[in-house]
């Protein structure tokens, strides 16, 4: 048996040693450091230009530093495990001080940013987001420095459902598999017959049917199973109780909705409004997370998303209140991790190749040994 909490508990693997397997060996980067820069700009322009383009969304700036008691601080999950950075700003002799919290993601001030720049349905924001997530393992995908593309859109209650996400989640990634088809136009080392194509196609699959078929399997390993047949895939339904009484992952109960019931395409009761984007990375041989997204939360969902995760004590903070007043506006949004694209596209073994962080010396005494050059 394995330990299905343990397996909920957060990113990253926790033991180098398997780190070191993991890592490829004879592994050599497509692109020089200064090419990977070169390339990566170029890429990321691409990218922000047809995002917007695709999904009617213009570019804004996103705070690093938000207020603790605004309740627009994302705290990933809803064990309350992964926790931001804090520091008290005295601010005038501590007669008007600040308790700040640096960004683990801009999920919630999307959504509140979407009515302080008048957007109207179909209208949305783009964001280079920055931000620090201190308690992650930090592995070969897994960072405390953490860059996205945070993006909202405003919509209709009428398009609160599976047809409605399911084409925005395909339009996100047409942008990224012809991005992928960008940097090799400008650098043709990267179009190579040691890796595969970027697939064209993306198949959607709810996580009470993946668990169905791999019934025996922890989470990650049913996401490496199902990528062995599709190699690009959306799981529907991520923070759902399913039957074995986990969900899928945890995730958050205050922005993406993930208890709303739903119907599979064969007519079988199903739930959840968001989900994950996930490749076969041919460079690593993992699984991938690329995006993560979903229909936010109405003021009846969150109500009784922080029922089942028992947090209904958030609901008198700011955010959560300007749900519940309908001041804010209905809308889907979600955060695609820009070095983990760029380490997709650009066939990177590590992060460290495309962004600049710490990472434990004994992290770069493997990398090191493996032939990968990580940014100091």
């Amino acid at each position: 048996m394995y330990d299905k909490t343990a397996d909920l508990a957060g990113p990253g693997i926790g033991n180098y040693e398997e780190i070191k397997k993991i890592l490829p060996t004879g592994y050599k980067s497509l692109l020089t450091p200064r090419e990977t820069m070169i390339a990566l700009y170029k890429v990321k322009d691409y990218i922000e230009e047809n995002l917007c383009k695709e999904l009617n969304l213009f570019r804004v700036q996103v705070p690093l530093i938000v207020d603790k008691y605004s309740g627009v601080n994302d705290y990933l999950d809803r064990d309350g495990s992964r926790t931001p950075v804090e520091f008290h700003i005295s601010n005038d002799n501590d007669r008007h001080p600040v308790e700040a919290q640096i960004v683990q993601a801009a999920t919630k001030w999307k959504r509140m940013a979407l009515k302080q720049f008048d957007c109207k349905v179909d209208e949305g924001i783009l964001t280079d987001m920055r931000a620090v997530r201190k308690d992650y393992f930090l592995d070969h995908d897994h960072s405390a420095y953490v860059d996205q593309w945070d993006w909202e859109r405003v919509i209709t209650y009428e398009q609160r459902n599976l047809d409605f996400l399911k084409d925005i989640v395909q339009r996100i990634w047409k942008v990224i598999v012809n991005a992928g088809k960008y940097a090799q136009e400008l650098f043709p080392a990267l179009k190579t017959d040691k890796y595969p194509g970027f697939p064209e196609e993306l198949t959607f699959i709810h996580a009470e049917d993946l668990l169905d078929m791999y019934p025996g399997l922890p989470r990650k390993q049913r996401e490496t199973a199902i990528l062995q047949k599709y190699p690009a895939i959306f799981i529907i339904g991520i923070g759902w109780i399913l039957k074995d009484g986990y969900p899928h992952e945890l995730r958050a109960a205050d922005y993406d909705d993930w208890v709303t019931e739903t119907v599979s395409e064969d007519g079988r009761p199903m739930h959840g409004l968001n989900g994950d984007i996930l490749v076969w990375n041919p460079v690593t041989k993992r699984r991938h997370e690329l995006t993560s997204m979903g229909i936010r939360v109405t003021k009846e969902t969150l109500v009784k998303q922080l029922e089942i995760t028992g947090q209904l004590d958030f609901l008198k903070m700011p955010y959560h209140q300007a749900i519940l007043n309908d001041e804010i506006p209905l809308s889907i949004g979600g955060g695609i991790g820009q070095s983990r694209t760029m380490m997709y596209l650009l066939r990177k073994a590590h992060l460290g190749e495309v962004s600049v962080t710490v990472w434990p010396q004994i992290l770069k005494d493997i990398c090191a040994e493996k032939n990968i050059f990580v940014l100091e």
